[in-house]
């Protein structure tokens, strides 16, 4: 449980971090490109993976290719949906996006769905719906930026579920595929960095540097300490999925209410409940 909750508050501190920025000046886009290195150089460090499967004529080169392009431009979207939509709206899009997952599951793989699988999709569904309402006062602060970064999070996240899955079905290893996926991203993070610089004029500078190197930090220690909670509870391989969605949604729901003063409405409240109870259908034995 240890290992658990601590990637539990390493996955809220990625969002905490990026709702951050701002207020210490620091340019997201230029966090995310150095994440990467920190990110990629502690996989080295930490977990030493052999890349010979990669060098396999079999390997999925071009689904990492594809992970390398989608993870920056994903992480930019969580970016614009914490500083947008708030931290416990961000949270849940990005646990729910199992959803598109599960049915990635069901027509890619070959999965066949139960009714209680089915239950938990229908209710998540409207969990998403009611987690991106905006009615009122709280629909002119952000306009459709509040509900439409949340959505990209949800398909974004799911889509790069999906790719994963399919790296792990060539058999690459985790450690091998995280190198790769963070060596790739990085010139590609960067590149959207110096778009990024055209459009503003922010320059790079040494702060976020070291903002970015913060968040790669933080983002290596969720994998890290969610793979050491699947091999400390090995024989609950479910439990630990069902626990770190679970708990994500209530510490970002927590730290957003109460360290941010996110403004929830009572269609809002109902959906985080419902999203918890969809991902329990969901994970849950």
């Amino acid at each position: 449980m240890f290992y658990l909750c601590l990637a539990i508050v390493c996955s809220v501190l990625v969002s905490v971090w990026l709702k951050l920025a701002r207020r210490y000046r620091l340019d997201v886009p230029q966090m995310v490109a150095w994440n990467y290195l920190a990110a990629g150089a502690l996989v080295a460090l930490v977990l030493h993976p052999s890349l010979e499967p990669l060098r396999q004529p079999d390997a999925p080169r071009y689904t990492l290719l594809a992970l390398a392009l989608l993870l920056p431009a994903i992480f930019l979207a969580l970016g614009a949906s914490v500083r947008h939509a708030g931290i416990v709206r961000s949270e849940v899009a990005q646990r729910l996006s199992l959803l598109l997952s599960l049915v990635a599951a069901f027509a890619l793989f070959g999965q066949v769905p139960t009714l209680r699988m089915l239950a938990g999709l229908a209710l998540g569904l409207v969990a998403l719906l009611a987690m991106v309402w905006r009615s009122g006062r709280a629909a002119g602060d952000h306009g459709a930026a509040a509900w439409l970064w949340p959505l990209v999070v949800f398909a974004g996240f799911g889509a790069i579920d999906i790719l994963l899955k399919r790296v792990a079905a060539a058999g690459v290893p985790i450690a091998a595929s995280l190198q790769a996926m963070f060596a790739l991203a990085l010139p590609v993070a960067l590149g959207f960095a110096l778009v990024a610089r055209q459009r503003s004029g922010e320059r790079f500078t040494a702060r976020s540097l070291a903002g970015g190197l913060l968040l790669g930090v933080f983002n290596f220690a969720n994998i890290l300490f969610y793979l050491r909670a699947h091999v400390a509870l090995a024989q609950n391989p479910a439990f630990v999925f069902a626990a770190m969605n679970l708990g994500v949604v209530a510490l970002g729901t927590l730290v957003g209410v109460v360290a941010f003063r996110e403004r929830l409405g009572r269609v809002n409240a109902l959906g985080v409940l419902l999203a918890a109870t969809a991902i329990a259908l969901l994970t849950l034995s």
